[in-house]
């Protein structure tokens, strides 16, 4: 089987579930951190935000941008998003 057959089958739905699950570790490991109040939806929320204007990447392109996603990082997103007035 070829790259390009392996992809093919990989669908949305794959896709999404992989994210879905990636996105709960991350908010686990900010748990841990001490970031108690982050959710999977959140963490989902900043990294697709990257992609709006672009598309979402490969799989592997957004599986490091999720897992290598860094607390400051993300709590400069919430502030962005706090001054913009996204979570009134």
């Amino acid at each position: 089987m070829e790259a390009d057959e392996r992809e093919q089958e990989f669908g949305v739905d794959e896709f999404l579930t992989v994210a879905r699950n990636l996105c709960e570790m991350k908010a686990s490991e900010f748990a841990l951190l001490g970031y108690d109040q982050v959710t999977s939806d959140d963490i989902w929320s900043c990294v697709s935000a990257r992609y709006q204007k672009t598309g979402f990447p490969m799989l592997h392109r957004l599986t490091n941008d999720i897992l290598s996603l860094k607390a400051t990082e993300f709590m400069n997103w919430m502030t962005m998003q706090a001054f913009k007035g996204a979570f009134l």
